[in-house]
């Protein structure tokens, strides 16, 4: 697959690693190689980034206590716990805890 990398982190959501046990299956049932398990992996992280960057329009504010933050290869992580958020049609939901990673919209090395 030629073209910009894309992150591999909505592989972690549940449809991501729904994904993953469904293509381990067909992998040990011997249906599939893993090298197309893999190319199919990676059309799943374009169509997510992709549909995420030009389909999602709703946003939402969070307010709580900062209790972890890091930078990583140029990944930010903060966790935040004791969270309220507010959502587009004006619905509070509270959290315990709330993680968000956020990733430059290029990787390192794309132009």
């Amino acid at each position: 697959m030629n073209g910009p990398g894309y992150y591999e982190l909505y592989r972690r959501s549940n449809a991501g690693t729904t994904l993953m046990d469904a293509l381990d299956t067909l992998i040990l049932d011997q249906r599939i190689q893993p090298q197309l398990a893999m190319r199919v992996l990676a059309n799943f992280d374009k169509a997510v980034s992709d549909n995420l960057r030009d389909k999602a329009k709703s946003k939402l504010t969070f307010k709580g206590h900062l209790h972890t933050y890091r930078f990583c290869d140029d990944v930010w992580t903060f966790l935040i716990k004791d969270v309220n958020v507010k959502l587009d049609s004006s619905q509070t939901v509270n959290v315990d805890k709330f993680k968000i990673v956020a990733c430059n919209s290029r990787r390192t090395g794309d132009s």
